[in-house]
This record gives structure tokens, C-alpha cells and sequence, in this order.
């Protein structure tokens, strides 16, 4: 259970509050350790953070004594560099016009305190968390000016000693949601040597991973010594008291996954999926430059561009018919179409061209089944044959039911050891995971006679108990964890990848 101290400059400064024995003053969280031993979040309410003053001592010597501290060294450095927010910010414009009353519109300065990214201003509440994204900080200071357009002209971390009776009451309650994790009763349970946050989404329709696989993680590692924590979306502040972030969810660049592993990676967190590894395998496009630089075999294809027709009508003669439409971010068979003359393909590329700028054409290469080979930092982790769902020809149809729970309908499965699957196939995966990074990863191979073709590497790859589990059982999910605990232990002993 993680120990929850507030630093303060002043004791006075906590004087509007309820006194807790988790409040201390910064001299004497300078002048003797606390929660030594034990894992511990730092708030940091000192007066200022600036550089070798007391609230940046305190940040600094939270950092080596392993606590987890807000704000960071490294946040309070890039609050002084302007250049990281003197930027536009998408459609600040509009939430400025929202938020503003019509007698006072063509306002040119504004400022927002935002506490713990958390503002009372509804039409704001969406920028207040993204600053707080890039700066996590208690309080905040955002600053704005217009000239052309609203802009941010500042982000300036704010002491407590400088709120309002209201802005206490504000800051209180964002605070109390902030750390209501940290300030519940321990339970009585075996000590653990980590925590690592398993974010997935209960809701999702598809996940990665099923329940009866999620409650087999949590199981492994506790073997080793882990506590692995399901966490969700909203749980975006809780992230910085874990010790590493175990992804369980569809990834993607444009929703929550790709941030919480991008500050993950900031917290300097053991991540899987780390940001690198979902932005290299999210997008087809970059993945399939990413493996024609390598030279990897994959099936002939085509890139186009929405304004591109004399390419478009050139498809049948260069890929031939039936051919295979794909949107860049799709998955599991989602976002592609099969089109099998030159009207479907018009039709199939205007309503594809309606969710992006580029689209990816293929040869369409029939196959009984997919090989998806589960590699895991370079090695191969599990083989599996997955078969095209009845009389459709992919693994999912999304147009036909049947499933449980409303499903989509797929194909059957094989799972067999890696020894048993083709040598050329499982050296192939490997090689297109090289081009990716360490992480995990379920590589996608076509076998057609002699012929190969990499379909995609998934950042991502399903783990579903009673599937890729079929041969290896629990030793599967423990392997994965044991790379979190040689990770974290690697981590503590300050030894580098």
C-alpha cells in the first residue's frame, strides 16, 4: 500500500485544512527520510518550485529517496521551457468562445487555476487535463492571450498559500479525489515488492484479453512478488504511484492508451505497451514503410491518397481483383474491405476515404488461416493458427453475429508450441518484431506454398484465456510477468537497457 505524505513550506499554510498526520513541514521532510521502506507518494505544496529553492529540494530528494513525487524534477524543468507550451491548442478558440459570457468576448488576457487538473469550469475541463497531462503539478496557472487566435502564453505552477476561500474549497475537493486512493484503510494482505497497473476497459467490446486471462495475470504476479492492479481510464492521476504499466486495452495514437503510456514512459515506469511500440504498430501505413525498409516480405501493396483517382482506377491492373481496402488504424479486421471489381472499389475507397486522408490497398492472398506468433523481447512466446470465420474471408465478420455477447463472428483457432510451427515463419516474426522494439507483440504471417507476407505486428496482441494460453497454460501469463520483474528489479539497481 502506497504511504501518502503532503509537504508544505509553512504549517500555516495547511492551517484552513483538517489537520493530518500525512501533512509535513518541508524542513523536516529535508532534514530526516520518511517512509523509508515503504512506498511512498509525495504531494509537493511548497510556496515555489524554482531551481535549488526548497520546493525543488523537496522534489529532488523525494526522487532519490524512490518516492513518487508531484510535481517531478523533470516537470518542474519543463515548466521553464516556454517553447513546450507556447503553442495553439486545437480548438482553444472554440472552448474559449464557450466558456467566455457575451459581455466579455473580446477578452485578450484570461487565466485558469487549474488543481490537480481539475477545473469547475465545464467548457475547460477537457484543456485543464491535457496541461495536466504534459505538467503534472498540484496547482496550476494557465495563462492566455489573444491576438490572431487564443493561444497559452504560460503554464506557471501556483502556491497554496496564494487561493481564495473558494479556491481552497476547489483545491480540497480536487485533492481528495486525487489521493482517495492513497488515503484508504490498508487491507490485511501479503506484502508485495512492486505494483503494476493493468489499465483495460471492462466495456470494450473486443479486448485484447478476456476476464478469466486478466484474473490469470493478477495471479502470476503475485506469484513473483507483483501486485498487477486493474485500473481503467479514469485513473489517468492515480499512475505515478505504480511501478510499471501493463497495457490490456486496444491501443491507439488518438485515445488514453497512447497517453498513458507516454507518461508511463515519463514516470520512468516499466511500460508494456510502451509509446514507441504502439505508435510504430497502430498505423499501417508507418508499419508497412517500417518493414519495406527492412525488406521483410509482405503482400504487394499500394498507398492512396484521396485525391489520387487516375491511381485508384489503376488498381485492378497493378494489385489485380479481388483486392483488399485497409484504413491505417484498423483492427481486428475492422476498417477493411474486400472488393472484387473496379465499382466496388469506388464505392469501398469514398466511404473508407470519409475516416482518413490515405488509404492502403493489398493483393488479396487467400489462406485457410492466419499464423500469429507471440514474440515477447525477441523471443518467441506462442504460435497459433487462427482460422477465417465460416464462409467469410477473415477472422472476424463484423457483419454477422453469433458470438457471445453480441460478437462479431470468428474462425476457429490452433494453438500449438512454438517448436512445432514452421522454423521459417516463427524466423520471420522475429525479424519484423526486431524493426518494433522489446516489447510484446503478436506478428501476423500469411503461408502461401513457398511464399510468406507479414501482415501486420500488433502492439497489442490478444491474450485470451483458452486460446494463445492452450499449450503453455499459466506459464504464459508468468513469463510475461517475469519480464515485468527483471524489468523492475534491472530498474531499482540502475542498470540500463
Amino acid at each position: 500500500m502506497t504511504r501518502l505524505v503532503i509537504v508544505v513550506e509553512k504549517p500555516a499554510d495547511w492551517g484552513s485544512y483538517y489537520p493530518s498526520d500525512n501533512v509535513v513541514a518541508a524542513a523536516d521532510y529535508l532534514r530526516e527520510p520518511i517512509g523509508d521502506g515503504e512506498r511512498t507518494q509525495v504531494i509537493n505544496l511548497c510556496r515555489n518550485y524554482r531551481y535549488l529553492g526548497t520546493g525543488y529540494y523537496v522534489s529532488l530528494l523525494a526522487e532519490a529517496r524512490g518516492h513518487k513525487v508531484i510535481p517531478s524534477v523533470r516537470t518542474l524543468a519543463d515548466l521553464r521551457r516556454k517553447s513546450l507550451y507556447g503553442v495553439d491548442i486545437e480548438d482553444l478558440n472554440t472552448r474559449l468562445a464557450k466558456f467566455f459570457p457575451g459581455d466579455a468576448s473580446d477578452a485578450t488576457e484570461f487565466a485558469l487555476l487549474t488543481y490537480f487538473g481539475q477545473t469547475r469550469y465545464e467548457p475547460l475541463q477537457d484543456l485543464a487535463r491535457q496541461v495536466f497531462e504534459a505538467f503534472p503539478a498540484p496547482i496550476l496557472r494557465i495563462e492566455f492571450e489573444r491576438e490572431r487566435g487564443w493561444r497559452i502564453s504560460a503554464v506557471k505552477p501556483a502556491g497554496l498559500h496564494t487561493l481564495s476561500d473558494a479556491q481552497e474549497d476547489a483545491f480540497a475537493e480536487a485533492l481528495d479525489a486525487f489521493s482517495k486512493k492513497l488515503w484508504r484503510r490498508p487491507r490485511a494482505r501479503r506484502k508485495f515488492r512492486y505494483d503494476v497497473a493493468m489499465l483495460h476497459d471492462p466495456a470494450e467490446a473486443m479486448p485484447p484479453s478476456n476476464r478469466r486471462a486478466l484474473k490469470h495475470f493478477v495471479e502470476a504476479g503475485a506469484e513473483l512478488g507483483i501486485e498487477v492492479d486493474p485500473i481503467g481510464r479514469h485513473d489517468f492521476t492515480r499512475l505515478a504511484e505504480y511501478d510499471g504499466l501493463f497495457i490490456r486495452e486496444t491501443t491507439s495514437l488518438d485515445n488514453h492508451t497512447y497517453r498513458f503510456a507516454h507518461r508511463a514512459e515519463r514516470e520512468d515506469m516499466v511500460v508494456i505497451d510502451d509509446p514507441v511500440s504502439i505508435l510504430r504498430c497502430t498505423n499501417k501505413i508507418f508499419l508497412h514503410d517500417l518493414l519495406t525498409k527492412r525488406r521483410l516480405p509482405i503482400p504487394r501493396t499500394e498507398i492512396l491518397m484521396r485525391e489520387d483517382e487516375a491511381r485508384l482506377a489503376a488498381l485492378g491492373d497493378t494489385l489485380g481483383f479481388p483486392l483488399v481496402l485497409k484504413i491505417p488504424d484498423g483492427s481486428f479486421s475492422r476498417g477493411i474491405s474486400r472488393v472484387g471489381d473496379a465499382a466496388e472499389l469506388r464505392a469501398a475507397a469514398a466511404r473508407l476515404f470519409q475516416h482518413t486522408a490515405l488509404l492502403i490497398a493489398q493483393e488479396y492472398m487467400y489462406t485457410e488461416f492466419d499464423w500469429r506468433i507471440g514474440v515477447l523481447e525477441g523471443q518467441a512466446l506462442y504460435a497459433c493458427q487462427y482460422f477465417m470465420s465460416r464462409g467469410h474471408w477473415q477472422i472476424y465478420d463484423h457483419a454477422r453475429g453469433g458470438g457471445a455477447r453480441g460478437k462479431p463472428r470468428s474462425g476457429g483457432f490452433r494453438t500449438l508450441p512454438v517448436r512445432e510451427a514452421p522454423a521459417e515463419v516463427v524466423k520471420l516474426a522475429l525479424r519484423a518484431t526486431a524493426a518494433i522494439g522489446d516489447g510484446l507483440y503478436g506478428v501476423d504471417i500469411k503461408a502461401s506454398g513457398d511464399r510468406l507476407a507479414v501482415i501486420e505486428v500488433n502492439d497489442n496482441p490478444s491474450i485470451d484465456a483458452g486460446i494463445e494460453d492452450a499449450y503453455l497454460g499459466e506459464d504464459l501469463y508468468r513469463r510475461i510477468m517475469e519480464t515485468f520483474l527483471r524489468r523492475l528489479e534491472r530498474k531499482r539497481l540502475g542498470v540500463r537497457d
